[in-house]
């Protein structure tokens, strides 16, 4: 048996350019399921004066034959990664023709079949699995494309303007799409197949008309209506906000149930997984409406920010994802509830980046080095790089900040370019230095601020003692630029003005030293004061604060997502306490954090799907964050505790509550917050053996409306209600036709907690709509065991780390990148208890002892067991 040699790491130091360009390239697809034939044609040029060889990439492709300005060129060699070619001149056409098998790449990645459709996924490096090619974003080239098949597949889709169509003898026809602008290979895109398809057009600002077109599989156009709805808000968003407008002729969608990703942003021909797309009240909750919404203005607003300027590598992907997410939060912020949309950016970054930035797998948003790219699809390089975006905007201001992006793009239009570039121009339009800033691209590690205060009542003085911190694992760091957002309230609830030597104080204090200290003068009372404001900096901030001063901020914060903060920050603390006490059986919460609940749900006021987050529990990723070492058993445990607590002492008011909300079934706003408040009010409700409470749970099982729906179930799985069996299973019998809802089923059939958990999950590998091969059905069944399902995951006989083990093992032979994704819970293995620690890592063991383990897994795997 031959041993694989351990993959190397690549090293962004040692970046450099490419010895050749690609000028254009011509591609021509003769598909066919196991003998697709591609014809590539390539204008290269040499870039350095001597002679070199020509490396391109290539895997699982069969070379038919090799030219060289129309010769046959026998000075070549090849290794399984890659085609070597000698002897070239300065200028020359090249000719490649190779074979692949879309039938049989179970990758998902280059091209592959979905459902009996040709599709592809090139980034991050997936083109090498369609042509030799040079493999890499800052190989820049216009396309033309032609794509020849049977005419039982009628949509024939790429890239750009379609210029040609035709038929062709043997029942075949092609169409040949042209795109003018330069692009690296990872934005290349082919489709073809049999769909339905949506149609509108979009009139931009400078008076051009864009066909718009939305293609799905057969029988699902009705779910369509409102991801064109949201594309046709991110156009005019983009227009409105940034000034930028599309540029091509058409812009296509295409949904596809077989996807690793969310969706991918092909230059005019983005490619979705069709969760990320379909959608109607029956078979969608409001949360898929939002989802869709911001995926489609995410892989939209990438037009510009992404595709038009792009990366130089793949170290610099932040440069496009940290951005665009950005934007895309910036969207749904300004079309919805801006407080809500930055409470589920933060639940991210607590529950998710910081665990990354403090385990094995810590990387800046910039990368040092890399094994396997698509590892570095990051919460941290996207939603920590987001946050970097975040804080530029604010110190820029706005104004400031679109001078910045004017600039960026006026410089690099049509460049591949580096996070630096982005940074420079910033700096340079603002006249903001941003040098010692630069260093969050750099850093890992989640920074920590300790705050002191001190009032004096005789000098009407307050005291900030801010210091700074690196993270532990990361001590070597350098000081950060942090802008630190405060808010000063006085005994009334009223915002304090901010004054310090007698002049006005902006409300973010920039802390850029060791140590700082702020003195706020004027202030006449002693006031509660509102730390981090808005989560200005994802940094942890270590502060005392009473339970009255949190209820004081929870009530009068002038920021809404403060408000929902100083509530968790109450929960956590409770929590914390509830630990110290002799037996965690007898937790409670303090009677004044239950009146605050009761008053919240007794006059509901305002926005009632923040009330709706104000009521919810932190989840157990947040609450295992505050330990080195997580105490499973007694987060679990208490949770539970004051959950039983606020359904048991708050039942009249929850369910005078939920019968006093209307809701008119319709996506409207305010009907998705009338939504979101039953749902919280039946998620405590189930916890109530009676007969009234039964009788909603049954009749919000069988709304209309899935989101109703959703609610129901979830509620009883979660609470171990007598009615979960029935109306699982007169779900699945309803559903059993449409595998998106179906996914919903087998995330809640993973959620139970039941000894019998492991058993039933191993059972539903045999259910009809279960398919190891989609990454959409492992992820909603597994993914959520190992997520959500904490007890069950974590039961001391190690037999929930053997169930994702086993599925590991068998994901590394079929796709290895969705292996690596759902590796992610046991990268923290250390911070278990000693017999749960030994459990995870005998499996990471057994992984590392995989013959033909992936370079996907092999990465993680190697830096959790010795990083």
């Amino acid at each position: 048996m031959s041993i694989k040699a351990a993959p190397q790491a690549e090293y962004l130091k040692d970046y450099q350019a490419p010895n050749y360009r690609i000028d254009h390239v011509d591609l021509c697809f003769e598909l066919a399921p196991l003998n697709t034939t591609v014809s590539a044609t390539m204008k290269v040029v040499r870039t350095v004066n001597s002679d070199c060889e020509l490396v391109l990439d290539g895997i699982d492709l069969t070379l038919i034959s090799l030219h060289v300005d129309g010769q046959v060129h026998e000075h070549y060699a090849l290794t399984d990664e890659h085609l070597i070619i000698r002897q070239l001149p300065e200028k020359f056409t090249l000719q490649i023709v190779n074979q692949i098998a879309p039938q049989t790449n179970t990758s998902l990645e280059g091209l592959y079949l979905s459902g009996g459709a040709y599709c592809t996924q090139c980034e991050a490096q997936g083109f090498r699995k369609i042509t030799y090619y040079l493999d890499r974003p800052d190989v820049l080239a216009s396309f033309d494309v032609t794509i020849i098949a049977e005419q039982t597949l009628p949509h024939l889709l790429s890239n750009g303007n379609q210029i040609d169509v035709g038929k062709l003898d043997g029942g075949r026809h092609f169409v040949k799409w042209q795109d003018p602008f330069k692009k690296p290979s990872y934005l290349f895109a082919l489709v073809a197949g049999d769909f339905d398809v949506l149609t509108d057009s979009y009139m931009t600002q400078s008076g051009r008309e864009v066909e718009l077109a939305l293609f799905v599989d057969k029988g699902n156009l009705a779910k369509t209506p409102h991801a064109m709805s949201s594309l046709k808000k991110a156009m005019q968003w983009d227009e409105q906000r940034f000034n930028l407008e599309y540029d091509l002729d058409i812009y296509m969608i295409v949904a596809v149930d077989f996807f690793n990703m969310g969706a991918m942003e092909n230059k005019g021909l983005n490619i979705f997984n069709s969760k990320c797309v379909l959608a109607n009240q029956e078979t969608a909750t409001d949360k898929d409406y939002h989802t869709i919404e911001s995926i489609v203005g995410h892989e939209y607003f990438h037009n510009w920010t992404g595709n038009r300027v792009t990366c130089r590598d793949w170290f610099q992907l932040s440069l496009k994802e940290g951005l665009t997410v950005f934007r895309d939060q910036e969207f749904s912020s300004d079309l919805g509830s801006r407080a809500l949309n930055r409470i589920d950016a933060v639940k991210v970054m607590r529950s998710h980046q910081f665990s990354e930035d403090a385990g094995p797998m810590a990387h800046p948003i910039r990368p040092e080095k890399v094994i396997e790219m698509n590892n570095f699809y990051t919460v941290t390089v996207y939603d920590k790089g987001a946050e970097v975006i975040r804080m530029m905007h604010t110190l820029l201001g706005e104004e400031k900040f679109q001078q910045g992006m004017a600039l960026y793009f006026q410089r690099h239009d049509g460049q591949a370019v580096t996070c630096d570039d982005f940074v420079a121009a910033m700096s340079d339009a603002s006249g903001i230095d941003l040098t010692q800033f630069k260093r969050w691209y750099s850093q890992a590690g989640t920074p920590k601020l300790e705050v002191r205060q001190d009032y004096d009542q005789d000098a009407q003085t307050f005291t900030l003692a801010v210091e700074q911190f690196a993270p532990e694992n990361q001590p070597d760091n350098d000081l950060l630029h942090i802008p630190f957002a405060i808010e000063l309230l006085d005994k009334s609830g009223a915002s304090i003005a901010l004054r310090s030597q007698q002049q006005a104080v902006d409300s973010v204090l920039n802390i850029t030293a060791k140590t700082h200290r702020f003195v706020f003068e004027n202030i006449t009372q002693q006031p509660v004061a509102v730390l981090l404001e808005d989560f200005s900096a994802p940094c942890i901030v270590v502060q005392q604060s009473s339970v009255t001063e949190l209820l004081h901020i929870m009530r009068y914060a002038r920021s809404d997502f403060s408000r929902w903060d100083a509530q968790q920050r109450l929960f956590i603390a409770a929590v914390k306490q509830s630990m110290t006490e002799p037996t965690v059986q007898e937790a409670r919460l303090d009677e004044q954090i239950i009146n605050a609940l009761d008053a919240l749900i007794t006059a509901p006021e305002g926005d009632l799907a923040l009330i709706a987050e104000l009521l919810k529990l932190p989840s157990f990723d947040s609450l295992a964050a505050e330990y080195v070492v997580i105490p499973v058993d007694d987060i679990i445990t208490i949770t539970a505790r004051f959950e039983q607590q606020i359904a048991q002492q708050l039942k009249p008011a929850l369910l005078t509550c939920y019968n006093s909300l209307v809701d008119d079934g319709s996506t409207r706003a305010d009907a998705v917050a009338v939504r979101a408040l039953k749902q919280v009010c039946l998620h405590y409700l189930a916890k109530v053996d009676c007969a009234v409470v039964t009788d909603i749970l049954i009749n919000a099982a069988k709304s209309e409306n899935m989101t109703n729906v959703l609610a129901a179930l979830s509620a009883v799985v979660k609470a171990n209600h007598p009615q979960s069996e029935p109306l699982l299973s007169a779900f699945d019998a309803n559903w059993r036709h449409d595998v998106l809802v179906m996914d919903k089923w087998f995330a809640l059939q993973a959620m139970r907690d039941s000894e019998t958990s492991i058993t039933d999950i191993e059972a539903l590998y045999q259910h009809p709509s279960f398919d190891f091969g989609n990454p959409n059905r492992v992820r909603a069944l597994v993914g959520s065991f190992s997520h959500f399902n904490t007890a069950q995951f974590h039961r001391l006989d190690g037999q929930g780390y053997r169930l994702l083990g086993d599925l590991l093992v068998k994901l590394n032979a079929i796709n290895p990148q969705n292996a690596s994704r759902m590796i992610t819970p046991f990268m923290a293995w250390r911070r278990y208890d000693k017999v749960r620690s030994k459990a995870m890592q005998a499996q990471l063991q057994r992984l590392a002892k995989l013959d033909g383990l992936s370079d996907d897994l092999f990465e993680k795997v190697e830096k959790a067991l010795h990083a």
